[in-house]
Formats: structure tokens, sequence, C-alpha cells
């Protein structure tokens, strides 16, 4: 029998005063807001998810690692077989009721339920036109979709603590592979897409190891990447095609590419890439982000609708991300959604029900993670929390979920701004460099008392700045659910970008 994990307050606990809208006014905790219930699982398996998806009678469909494909059913609360005999399946797209596609590590496999029995006859292979080396390290992810019906699919980088076979799939190419992760089979470190006539082409690389593919619903591709060998913290970024996103070892591919790339110079490298649009600060934030997901703005799910949620392995946490366009260009800041409150780690999918409601797929490896399925539940009430953060011509501008207390707000000493980077460099991960505090200069409060705009001195691209905020609270006395937001700086708005360059 699950277990389920009622956080929200009980009447029976006293005279506390609640908001008009649902939830205790005098706290702060988000578990006031949402509830986490365990999964019942299938006794004998092994539940390491690697792939969840949704079917259209609202079921969800589920590959594990070890390689089979199981249906939930929410209504009975019962399992059954869709699928069996799978290589480390990381990522499932439900069709219809009846077929999927799953990315196993050799291929892209379509099932096929034919007489619609509920157990899949055929195994279809879609494209495995990509190579294998035999490396531990080379997962596959995905796939996603976008409007036009191509598919994409992410390949991990080999681990230089491993070898290969002595018989590879693909062609092999030895530059690179003195690297700690190295692509010796095409096309290792790149985002594939393959287009609805079956073609499987490169669209991006730079990549070490993309887990995580998701588009929002304007239909922009974002992928996140670990902390790692030329990722000084691990990142989220917006993908585009036939752009270079950091890690060299892929380049190997690249048409015309004759050179080892370890031995080409770091700021030629540098000069190349395409920053990510968000950095999620090591052990701060995050250690190894998982799926990029929306928050649909069709369900009920609290009051962050149209923003984004990653998941994270080390951590029991789910993050959320603010994003804006600023010079064309996507950047934003990541703050906590869900810390802790009875979520256990290894949140390595995400995936949102017909109800409105967040499922989280658990999975594990050697080095960290945890097992099992939880469900979040919305509860109702609107939480205290940063709503929405935004670069200005002179700083920030921070929008509440509730009004705050104006005496409180508008103290620039409520306000502690540091900034820092991250080395962009061959070395595994990096400190904070150049840790630089930020005195806010000037506060201002809006008249309906939901935004506070600070005023800094002028904003340096290239870095986060991480904002922290003491013994601010709500109106009515509701402290902030979170106090740490970090923004990654790429571009200035316009007003200060013409400022700078007087």
């Amino acid at each position: 029998m699950s277990r389920l994990y009622l956080l929200v307050v009980l009447a029976g606990l006293g005279a506390c005063a609640r908001s008009p809208e649902g939830g205790r006014i005098d706290d702060p905790r988000l578990d006031n807001f949402y509830a986490v219930e365990d999964i019942p699982l299938p006794e004998g398996l092994t539940p390491e998810v690697g792939g969840m998806d949704f079917m259209p009678d609202g079921r969800l469909m589920v590959a594990f690692h070890r390689g089979e494909v199981m249906i939930y059913d929410p209504a009975t609360r019962e399992w059954s077989l869709f699928a069996e005999g799978l290589h480390d399946p990381l990522g499932v797209r439900v069709l219809n009721n009846h077929e999927a596609l799953v990315m196993q590590r050799p291929e892209l496999t379509k099932l096929i339920d034919a007489d619609r029995d509920g157990t899949v006859e055929t195994y279809q292979t879609v494209t495995d036109d990509f190579g294998m080396s035999g490396n531990y390290h080379e997962f596959a992810f995905g796939p996603v979709a976008d409007a036009d019906g191509n598919l994409y699919i992410g390949l991990n980088c080999a681990s230089g603590n491993a070898g290969i076979w002595e018989e590879v799939r693909g062609q092999y190419n030895p530059l690179g592979r003195d690297g700690r992760m190295y692509s010796c089979v095409p096309y290792r470190g790149y985002v594939m897409k393959l287009t609805p006539e079956g073609k499987l082409i490169p669209f991006a690389n730079g990549f070490r190891s993309p887990d995580g593919l998701g588009f929002n619903e304007q239909g922009d591709l974002f992928v996140t990447d670990n902390q790692g060998d030329w990722l000084g913290t691990s990142k989220l970024y917006h993908v585009e095609e036939d752009k270079f996103y950091g890690q060299p070892s892929s380049l190997v591919w690249e048409e015309g590419w004759n050179v080892d790339p370890l031995t080409v110079p770091v700021a030629t490298l540098d000069s190349m890439r395409t920053r990510a649009a968000v950095l999620f600060p090591h052990t701060i934030m995050s250690n190894s982000p998982t799926q990029p997901l929306q928050i649909p703005d069709n369900t009920e799910f609290g009051p962050f609708a149209g923003q984004l949620l990653v998941g994270e392995m080390d951590y029991p946490r789910i993050m959320r991300v603010m994003l804006e366009k600023v010079q064309g260009e996507y950047q934003g800041a990541c703050v906590n959604f869900m810390d802790s409150m009875n979520l256990s780690i290894g949140n390595h999918r995400l995936a949102f029900a017909p109800d409105g409601s967040l499922w989280l797929g658990k999975t594990a490896y050697v080095w960290v993670g945890d097992k099992g399925i939880q469900r979040v539940t919305y509860q109702g009430g609107r939480p205290m929390d940063v709503l929405q953060m935004n670069v200005t011509p002179r700083g920030f501008d921070l929008t509440f979920t509730r009004p705050v207390d104006r005496s409180v707000a508008a103290d620039p000493a409520t306000y502690y701004v540091q900034r820092y980077y991250y080395a962009y460099h061959l070395e595994y991960g990096s400190p904070q460099m150049d840790v630089t505090p930020v005195p806010v200069q000037e506060v201002t409060v809006s008249d309906d008392g939901t935004q506070v705009s600070l005023v800094l001195p002028p904003l340096q691209p290239g870095y986060v700045y991480d904002v922290q905020i003491t013994g601010l609270h709500s109106e009515q006395g509701v402290p902030l659910v979170n106090n740490r937001l970090f923004y990654t700086l790429n571009n200035l708005p316009d007003d200060q970008l013409q400022a700078n360059r007087r």
C-alpha cells in the first residue's frame, strides 16, 4: 500500500489564520500547498526510471533501466507489462494507446501492440544511425518532438575512466581520445534530429551528458548538461541548429575537422561556443540536473504556469527556472521549487498528468540516486515566493506572488548580492571565480506591493548574480519560501548596453 504524505496542516492543529486563497498565512512552508505521494510498484521490479509519458487514456507508461516498459493505471493502481528486453532505455514517448517510441542504448525503437491486447508484439528499429564504442558512459536520451514532427535525441560522450570494445559501430576517430570525455564514434556529444522521413542528422554539438531534453510551448528546445570537464557548473541550454555548446569532444565529427580538439586554444573554443541560458551553481542549486519540463498554462499547479521545472539527481529537489529574452537570447534565474518536503533524490524524469499533477520518476546510478515514482499534487493557495526575476537597465526587478511588507522590502539591507563566474577550461568543474559583493544602491517597491526594483552598480555580463534575501515577508507576515536566487547574465538590456558603451 502506498504512503500518502498529507502535507497540508490539519484543521485540528489550532486557530492559525488562513488566507482567502487557502494555505496558512503564518507558515511559509511549501508543503502547505503541495502533497507528495509514493506510487506503489510491482514486487520484484527494479524501479529505476529511464522514461515516462502519459497515454491518451490517462494511464502512465514507464520505461525502466533494466529493460521493462510498464503501464500504470492511476484509477485502479494496477501495473501491467507492455514490453521487455530493452537495453538501458532512457526515454519514452507515447504515440497512442498502443504504440510508443523508446530510446534504448543501441537504437530508437518503436513498440507496437498491433492486436491491442496490452503487450507489444513488434519491436521496430526507427534509427540506429549513430556510433557505439561499448563505453559504459555512452547513454542515449529522448526522444522529444517539435511541432513539425521532427524527433530529437541526445548522445552522451564516452568516459575516459573506461575503454571501448575491439569492434565498434560506426567510424572510429582517435582525435581527443585522451580527454576525460571523448567522442570516438559518431555522433557522441550531439543532439540529433530525426526527420519525419527517417533521416537522422546532426543538429547541435558540444555536450557532455545531455540527459534532459524538452520543448517549451513556444517551440524552443532546452537541454541540460552536467558539471564536468569543460563545464564549470551544470547548465541549461537553449539549443539551436548548428551551434556549438562548449564541450569540444564532439567537434571531431564536424566536416573538415582534422585536429585533436584538446590542442585547440581555450580562447578559440570559448569564442566558438554558445553560452548557457541558465547556470545552476554547483552544490548550492544542483549537481546533476535532469529533465526540463514546462508547467502548462492549462493546468492548475500553483502560480508558476509557463515556467520550467528541472529535476535534480543528487538532492531531494525540483528546481524552477524563470526565463526571459534579452537581446533576442534566453537568460534568466533559477530557484528551488521543491526542496526536501518528503521528496526522495534521483529525480530523473518528470511528467504532468491530465489532472495537472506532477509525476517524478527516480533513478539510481552507482554514484547517486534513488528508485521509485512520486506524485506531487497542488492543494490550492498561493505560497509566498518570488514569481519572476527580470534584468533591468539599472539592476533587477523581483516580482512576488503576494504583496510584500513595504518597510522591510524597501530597506537595501534586506538584500545581499554577489556576482561570480565559472571558468571555461579543460579541468573538471570550476570554483566560483572573482566573487564580488555588489552593493544595493536603491530599492523601490511598486504601488501594489508585488514588485521590488533593485538598483545596482553597472551590471557585468558573463556573471551569475546571486541574490540573498533576509527577513522579507508578505504584508500579512508570511516569510518567503525561497530566499536565494541565481540570475545568469549573458546580455544587458538595451538602455544599459548603450550606457556601458559611452
